[in-house]
């Protein structure tokens, strides 16, 4: 069996973000989502950072080729990408 990192960190943003599915459902844009997720994330006690800029290397290379935007970094170890799906 392979044994996950960051185990229980990962299931508490699962569980956060069944929460928002179920309260929510579908239909709404990812902004709507990243909110209700921030909340749910406030409520459990996970500190995480939003709509993180970082940069993006090639291979071993110091040069960066370019940025992304994460949707939330939770407890400088998880990053977590929303996708709304119309």
């Amino acid at each position: 069996m392979i044994e996950l990192k960051h185990k229980e960190l990962t299931g508490k943003i699962i569980g956060c973000a069944m929460e928002v599915h179920t309260v929510l459902g579908n239909g709404f844009q990812e902004v709507i989502y990243q909110r209700a997720l921030a909340k749910e994330m406030t409520n459990a006690r996970l500190g995480f950072a939003r709509e993180l800029e970082m940069p993006i290397y090639y291979k071993d290379e110091k040069e960066e080729i370019g940025t992304r935007r994460a949707d939330f970094l939770v407890e400088d170890k998880v990053l977590v990408e929303l996708k709304a799906v119309g």
